[in-house]
């Protein structure tokens, strides 16, 4: 029976792993769950499956929730803040962590689980994106295990050689890897016409044509700021130089991601568009499970396209790959700008089309520092998220 934490309890990664979970009760059990402030919907979670512990974003929101699970006669110790999440993380109880906290806030508990020695099903990318070698370093130490819960390096990992239960990294010889092919459905402006994109509304732009995930997400899907990041992952995650990831746009998103070997045979992970596929993977990884996601039918599919992505409509790509090619603190720099300018965007402060210029602005304003400790990172992820302010505020008059 193996226990599970999960943080971020209520978005899409959260259910979809619940689910899962669901299916398998012989197999797992819920030690605790989180959510920032969506307490009617934690409190059903916690009524549902009883985890020990819960945490909540704020002192409000804990009282709230511990009033909700007294009234059911539900006994989950409920706590807040960060400290709480890392708690969570880093329980002795606890055997593996879902780290699905979209965002910055989620880098401290990740974090936590992987310095605890957890086995850690990474959602969150940007413990990665901002952290990188420090989050490496701290879970190779811990004897941590490190399982990628994004489609594409989920895909990547099953399409990857196995030394020993060893994952080899890009770099390494003896695994013949030529280069990572990270595909990308396009979202949902793949087609229209670049000239009209500043009109766009955030409700047009978090109706991704294949996913159902959170409306951040979603508009990072629509920029390709995800893939972005997502490049940025898979250089960590699987040791993957710049030049030997390679961003594919297929729009039916039903190959998750592909191995390009040095003799000439790609493999390739394909499943229908659901999160619930990587989440069993990883959740009973070496081993497989019931997902509850139907068998792929490839006659129903009949095509399937490719096409080399467009920097010029998808600028926020370009603008990832200039941040991992600088290194350091540029990475943290390039996802901090981006949560503040999407947040001004939903909130309808600037237009689709300024979220590229607030993340250039704030890369060329900044330096880039050296990422050699946590306190760096997030003095380099303050001074971005005040820079872009700063400059959206600009904009605004």
């Amino acid at each position: 029976m193996q226990r599970i934490t999960i943080l971020g309890a209520t978005g899409s990664i959260g259910v979809s792993t619940l689910d899962v979970l669901a299916r398998h009760p012989e197999r797992y059990s819920v030690y605790a769950l989180s959510a920032h402030s969506r307490v009617d919907e934690l409190a059903a979670q916690c009524i549902r499956f009883r985890p020990a512990r819960a945490v909540v974003g704020t002192a409000a929101g804990a009282s709230q929730l511990s009033a909700l699970l007294r009234a059911a006669g539900v006994n989950t110790e409920v706590e807040y803040g960060e400290a709480a999440l890392c708690g969570i993380a880093s329980a002795p109880e606890v055997d593996s962590v879902m780290a699905a906290i979209v965002g910055a806030a989620g880098l401290a508990p990740t974090l936590a689980a992987a310095r605890a020695g957890k086995k850690v099903l990474l959602a969150n990318k940007e413990a990665l994106v901002m952290s990188g070698q420090l989050f490496i370093d701290a879970a190779q130490q811990a004897g941590a295990v490190l399982l990628p819960i994004d489609s594409e390096h989920n895909a990547i990992f099953q399409c990857m050689p196995q030394f020993g239960g060893r994952m080899p990294a890009v770099r390494d010889e003896a695994a013949g890897i030529a280069k990572i092919l990270l595909t990308a459905s396009g979202g949902p402006f793949l087609t229209r016409d670049v000239a009209t994109l500043d009109a766009v509304t955030p409700e047009q732009a978090c109706k991704h044509p294949n996913w159902s995930m959170g409306r951040k997400i979603s508009v990072d899907s629509a920029t390709m700021m995800n893939k972005g990041l997502e490049v940025i992952e898979a250089h960590w995650l699987f040791g993957a130089p710049a030049e030997r990831i390679e961003v594919v746009i297929h729009p039916q998103s039903v190959i998750h991601s592909m191995v390009s070997y040095m003799d000439g045979s790609v493999l390739a992970q394909l499943g229908n568009p659901d999160m619930r596929t990587p989440i069993a993977h990883a959740l009973a990884y070496p081993e497989r499970i019931a997902s509850g996601v139907a068998q792929l039918d490839l006659t129903q599919i009949a095509t399937l396209q490719f096409e080399r992505p467009d920097f010029k409509r998808f600028p926020c790509l370009a603008l990832a790959f200039d941040a991992l090619k600088a290194g350091g603190t540029a990475p943290a720099l390039l996802n901090a700008a981006n949560e503040i300018a999407v947040q001004a965007f939903l909130d309808l402060k600037i237009g689709f089309r300024q979220i590229d210029r607030v993340i250039a602005h704030v890369m060329e304003a900044l330096p880039h520092g050296d990422a050699d400790s946590i306190a760096a990172v997030m003095a380099q992820d303050a001074a971005a998220r005040a820079a872009a302010e700063t400059y959206i505020a600009g904009l605004a008059k």
